[in-house]
């Protein structure tokens, strides 16, 4: 029995039971009518919501990194800057759990798939609903509407990892254009200093974006939420000089969905879909320690990269490699094509 076959079964055996039931209109015709399903986007205030707070911090990391690559490199500080700004994301679960709800966001926009699983819930008890996500997240990919769901979640973190790309290779190619200028080609100093404040750095994170009011930076109407790093799209660039424009070219190589990664972040939807107030499960479906330890270990290499660098321009280097690609690299939600 596969995962969709039981979804489905399951999905038809409770719109089966309530045909079979007396219509509710036929009893009752004054009974209010039942709202469709609450987006996780219209949730209350943030701070009692930790996927809407989490998803936030997401999207203030992608504004980070828009902000790095409209910087201009015209000294050591600019490079510390960016430097401090991402590493402070990168400190345990914290920029895991931020993505993972993000994404869960962006899947709870599909009513059909929302349904779904309020459906199932519905007719097998929201206990071994609950059970089943958590025991096996790609077992929600085979429910009505997580197609979609998927799709979108997949395009949004693959336009959001591009946007890590893209600021990685320029980067990379400043560490070279820099090697010209005096500043940065002058032995650096500051070796102990710089360690110091990346291993602090995550002390310094005080995320002021908001998904929900109206406040500057927040998503304006009401607009689909999508990739991260569109919702900060009409930020005006930098005047002067800035990073090279490269243009970042994909390989030939075909990718698809990760099933394992996306199916916990559309576990996480329907979690909160059907979840009162209980916030165990979603605390652990935000937990994915293989991406923990993956970005644990960028911020490791790229405190080793600074350690052993001389000269400012290799900074450049080290934020390209291991802040922004190496990250890169751990927050795809896609893998190759098996074949």
């Amino acid at each position: 029995m596969t995962f969709t076959w039981f979804a489905a079964a399951a999905l038809a055996a409770a719109l089966n039971a309530g045909q079979d039931a007396p219509s509710s209109a036929e009893q009752d015709p004054v009974q209010p009518v039942s709202p469709g399903p609450q987006l996780a986007l219209q949730a209350p205030a943030a701070a009692d919501n930790p996927i809407l707070r989490n998803a936030e911090t997401y999207a203030a990391f992608h504004g980070d990194v828009g902000e790095a690559g409209r910087r201009e490199l015209r000294s050591g500080a600019d490079l510390d800057a960016t430097m401090d700004s991402l590493t402070r994301y990168y400190e345990g679960d914290r920029l895991v759990d931020a993505q993972i709800a993000y994404a869960a966001l962006v899947a709870a926009q599909h009513p059909d798939f929302i349904d779904s699983v309020r459906a199932v819930a519905d007719y097998y008890g929201t206990d071994t609903a609950r059970s089943a996500l958590m025991n096996d997240p790609v077992y929600v990919t085979g429910f009505m509407g997580a197609r979609e769901a998927s799709d979108s979640v997949v395009g949004a973190i693959s336009e959001d990892v591009s946007q890590i790309e893209g600021v990685g290779e320029r980067y990379r190619q400043a560490a070279y254009d820099l090697q010209s200028s005096t500043w940065a080609a002058r032995r650096a100093s500051d070796r102990q200093e710089r360690l110091s404040s990346l291993e602090t750095a995550s002390d310094r994170l005080d995320v002021d974006f908001h998904l929900q009011d109206g406040s500057q930076g927040s998503v304006n109407g009401p607009g689909r939420l999508g990739s991260a790093s569109a919702l900060f799209a009409d930020r005006a660039p930098t005047t002067g000089p800035s990073l090279p424009d490269l243009a970042v070219t994909v390989g030939d190589q075909q990718m698809e969905p990760d099933e394992r990664r996306v199916g916990r972040m559309l576990a996480v939807a329907a979690l909160q879909s059907i979840e009162s107030g209980d916030m165990a499960a979603l605390d652990y479906m935000l937990n994915d320690a293989s991406v923990e330890r993956c970005i644990t270990w960028a911020r490791l290499t790229m405190a080793q990269c600074v350690a052993a660098g001389y000269f400012k321009y290799e900074d450049s280097f080290c934020i390209a490699e291991h802040a922004l690609l190496d990250v890169a690299d751990c927050l795809t939600a896609t893998r190759p094509v098996s074949n």
